[in-house]
């Protein structure tokens, strides 16, 4: 059998990424065959990501990709145990990958990404590999892949990794898309959807029970009020206007400039770059939602 060496255990540790410890065993395990010893790492992580596939994930991270004429993205949940693990950029980097594995290739479920190609393995293989690297369990608990025909959809993620959105966009011209200007507004709205949670894009996407149990708050709160019953509709109205420029993304005050609406600075926008620049849709993840 070859001597096992330092120098090997070191060069089979940068191919694998796995523990000194562990690469050592291996390279006993295969003689000294650094090929036979990456087969022998494979199978050894099979087994402890068996093992782990039982522990608790509670932490993890909110991951998008999107392709770069932005037609279609993906809002992707990877968890896994610690906090430390969640913000690791290897972790995160994979969370990515998973991500633009569900644009390309669709997967209608977790099952079924699962069993989509990846790196020349499947994504299930490939999660088990990145279970023995960094010694964690791990899962996919969530995806929402969006395609459109027109505009286009950018997505951002909060630096805590926690937070989420995917915002689908209208325009006519497709050099729209790569406008300087038309970027940093897009960018801004899909922060803001992250940070105000908003209700939806528009009026119209608001659902109906909500604002059926608004009203009935408000119908009781005119009631209460001791006004004529004959005010009541007003009181109503006025309330569940005041209820959508706090809900509804398009009404909401714009973060950095709180003198215009979203749909005000959508406006704005569709002059300076010479189109109908509208906000459509958008997905928000907020993690272990």
């Amino acid at each position: 059998m070859a001597k096992i060496t330092a120098a090997m255990v070191k060069e089979l540790r940068v191919m694998t990424d796995s523990p000194m410890m562990e690469c050592k065993k291996a390279l006993v395990e295969a003689e000294g065959d650094l090929e036979k010893a990456v087969d022998v790492l494979r199978t050894m992580g099979l087994a402890k990501a068996v093992k782990r596939a039982g522990r608790d994930t509670n932490e993890g991270t909110i991951a998008a990709f999107v392709t770069e004429d932005g037609k279609a993205g993906t809002l992707l949940e990877l968890t896994c145990e610690t906090d430390f693990v969640g913000s690791n950029a290897k972790f995160t980097g994979f969370a990515t990958d998973l991500a633009e594995v569900v644009t390309n290739l669709s997967p209608a479920d977790v099952e079924g990404l699962l069993a989509c190609e990846m790196n020349g393995n499947t994504v299930d293989d490939e999660l088990k590999e990145m279970i023995h690297v960094i010694g964690e369990n791990m899962k996919v608990q969530r995806f929402e892949r969006v395609a459109v025909e027109e505009g286009g959809l950018v997505a951002y993620i909060h630096h805590n990794g926690k937070l989420g959105a995917l915002v689908q966009f209208a325009f006519n011209k497709p050099e729209t898309f790569q406008n300087e200007e038309f970027k940093a507004f897009a960018h801004d709205v899909a922060m803001q959807v992250v940070a105000s949670a908003p209700a939806g894009a528009t009026r119209e996407d608001v659902p109906a029970d909500v604002v059926e149990h608004e009203k009935e708050i408000y119908r009781a709160q005119a009631a209460e009020s001791g006004r004529p019953e004959k005010f009541w509709d007003n009181i109503i109205q006025g309330r569940l206007k005041k209820f959508y420029a706090e809900s509804v993304l398009t009404e909401q005050d714009f973060i950095k400039d709180p003198d215009m609406t979203v749909g005000q600075l959508a406006e704005k926008v569709s002059k300076s770059v010479d189109d109908d620049v509208k906000v459509v849709s958008f997905v928000r993840f907020q993690f272990g939602e």
